[in-house]
């Protein structure tokens, strides 16, 4: 696997990310992203924690979702490379479902809107065509190019 160690901050908190050039996905640490969402405040503490939720997912049958984790050596606060839980963007969603923390919502509720709206084009396909050229005009494409993308979408 081809890794590319970045840091990503989230609320100013560090969280260790490599990318996969091979499977095109990027991996994310999980305890580095339970720490945030549970306001832990040493590594050791979101460490427990991710340890836990481990063991409460297994005893509810997430045995899937645990044993597709993955572990890859990222860089440690004391500069050591170590292995670490990872997750994919999926899997790391699924994780954040699990973890009972009001800092935890905002996903939560992210979530369940991205989910309703996928839901809703399944039913009306032409949503899927709005909500596409409303993303490309707030990204700055220019009405030509915002054109020429959906005719390609639609051939």
């Amino acid at each position: 696997m081809s890794q590319d160690d970045k840091i990503q901050l989230f609320e100013n908190k560090r969280i260790r990310t490599a990318w996969d050039e091979e499977a095109e996905e990027w991996y994310f640490s999980v305890v580095d992203v339970v720490a945030v969402l549970t306001d832990q405040p040493t590594q050791r503490g979101a460490s427990n924690y991710w340890a836990k939720l481990k063991e409460r997912l297994k005893a509810e049958g997430a045995n899937e979702l645990l044993t597709n984790c993955q572990q890859l050596k990222m860089t440690a606060v004391d500069g050591k490379r170590r292995l670490t839980d990872v997750a994919t963007t999926e899997q790391l969603l699924r994780i954040i479902q699990s973890i009972p923390s009001p800092r935890a919502e905002p996903f939560k509720a992210w979530l369940a809107e991205v989910g309703r709206e996928r839901i809703e084009e399944t039913i009306d396909p032409e949503l899927t065509i709005d909500r596409a050229l409303e993303t490309y005009v707030k990204k700055g494409y220019t009405r030509e190019w915002i054109n020429q993308r959906l005719q390609a979408i639609r051939a």
